[in-house]
């Protein structure tokens, strides 16, 4: 296959350029944005799902905390009435006997129960604070996973439009050459990736493998405009390129 040694340079031309545009794209796809985001996205879904489950054992406490203030009103009823009637005067002394016995019993079983409801209104004041805690972290994350989110937007649109330049470029480069050669490189290109390389110091700048002797030599003979191929990765050899 021949072509015009210039157009072999600008489809060497066209390989830096998808090569840039590769190389972009794996920027893209590595910005570390993309990890920071993944992190605080982890995060918030934990802080969410404690939340839920803090909310939920609130719920619990408040049963048990009315539970709690039902059996201390019982016992401060029963008091209450068996206080009056000790109160009255008009009770009989064997009764009366009983009803001071149960007084004391009474008095002692609300001691008992006002502890319990104090313990119970601790927790709920202690998982109240922590659900604040987890509340604010949440506020923080999602004003974190905002900022971030941004500046990988922008990052991403950066990347884009310097590909877009190169793809605009590329295209005027395609039309200004020989279209079998382009049709030659992007065969190439599709199958090892790579499609075209340069010819430097006896090695192809593609494979980086060293050219042998005898084919060096009969490359040397070879008209300007011959298409070489290198004889291990097949991609298409630049002679003269800086």
């Amino acid at each position: 296959m021949k072509a015009n040694p210039s157009d072999q340079l600008q489809i060497l031309d066209i390989q830096r350029m998808d090569f840039h545009v590769a190389m972009l794209h794996n920027k893209a796809s590595a910005l570390p944005e993309i990890a920071e985001l993944l992190g605080t996205t982890q995060r918030l879904t934990v802080v969410r799902d404690l939340e839920i489950a803090a909310q939920t054992q609130i719920s619990d406490i408040k049963r048990e905390l009315s539970r709690s203030e039902s059996d201390v009103e019982q016992v401060v009823a029963r008091l209450e009435r068996d206080e009056k009637r000790l109160a009255d005067g008009s009770t009989a002394p064997k009764e009366l006997e009983k009803l001071q016995h149960e007084v004391q019993t009474l008095t002692s079983r609300r001691s008992e129960l006002e502890e319990v409801e104090l313990e119970i209104m601790l927790r709920m004041d202690s998982v109240k604070a922590r659900l604040d805690e987890l509340k604010a972290e949440e506020n923080l994350l999602i004003a974190q996973a905002t900022q971030i989110e941004a500046r990988k937007a922008a990052a991403l649109a950066a990347i884009e439009s310097e590909v877009t330049a190169i793809i605009s470029e590329r295209l005027a480069t395609v039309a200004a050459i020989d279209g079998a050669l382009v049709d030659l490189y992007e065969k190439l290109r599709s199958s090892n990736g790579t499609g075209a390389a340069a010819l430097r110091e006896g090695r192809c700048d593609g494979c980086h493998l060293a050219i042998n002797s005898v084919e060096l030599s009969r490359i040397k003979t070879l008209a300007s405009d011959e298409v070489v191929r290198c004889e291990e990765c097949r991609c298409i050899l630049v002679r003269g390129a800086k």
